[in-house]
């Protein structure tokens, strides 16, 4: 009697292993839940991809956001976790500053460049005076940080137009279930806020060459 090798012995019992699975996957499939297309022929309400839950949880922190769009409530990624140095009422507040350049040890790495020519924004005119721990707008309306896109909106008022409609900015969630989007300060620097000009790596070439 022939004997069979080791290797092509563990191969046959591998490969009748597998194809009992399949036979049992197939046979619970038959006996058991729809198909995706017997649930859409079934269906009777309209798909609403709210329902859905995600797939993962985010690792970073989110807040319901003060706005809604055309689908109803949303959430932002929160700006505050993300600020080293806050609360800034720390060291913005009455006590007398005991250290030499406290200001350019703390905030010598913000370089101010926002807004054209003479219309260039100073500090006091996005940060409230009264509390540091909040923005504020022209009219002295005070604006918490994770909702900063409320302040960003009163000037670039289109981008947040088509931020709300999901035309600007980025999802962090899948395409269904809950929407959550990165606010203004995820991708710009909001001292800062234009980004620079960046050629693309690669390139089609024209179709006629």
């Amino acid at each position: 009697m022939n004997k069979i090798p080791y290797g092509v012995g563990v191969f046959f019992v591998a490969l009748a292993a597998v194809v009992l699975v399949d036979q049992s996957a197939v046979a619970s499939g038959a006996a058991g839940a729809e198909s995706v297309t017997d649930r859409i022929n079934h269906a009777t309400e309209p798909y609403d991809s709210m329902r859905v839950s995600t797939a993962y949880e985010l690792s970073v922190k989110t807040v319901q956001s003060k706005e809604q769009y055309q689908g109803g409530d949303f959430k932002v990624l929160a700006r505050k976790d993300q600020i080293s140095r806050f609360r800034c009422s720390v060291c913005h507040n009455d006590k007398p500053v005991l250290i030499q350049n406290g200001a350019l040890f703390t905030h010598g790495d913000v370089k101010l460049n926002h807004g054209l020519g003479n219309n260039q924004l100073t500090c006091n005119e996005c940060h409230s005076m009264g509390n540091r721990d909040f923005l504020v707008d022209k009219e002295g309306q005070k604006i918490d940080f994770d909702h900063s896109y409320q302040l960003c909106g009163k000037c670039h008022f289109r981008q947040k137009r088509d931020w709300l409609g999901g035309a600007h900015g980025k999802r962090e969630a899948y395409w269904a279930g809950e929407r959550v989007v990165r606010n203004c300060t995820s991708c710009h620097n909001p001292h800062s806020p234009a980004f620079a000009t960046k050629m693309p790596a690669t390139y089609s070439l024209p179709l006629d060459e």
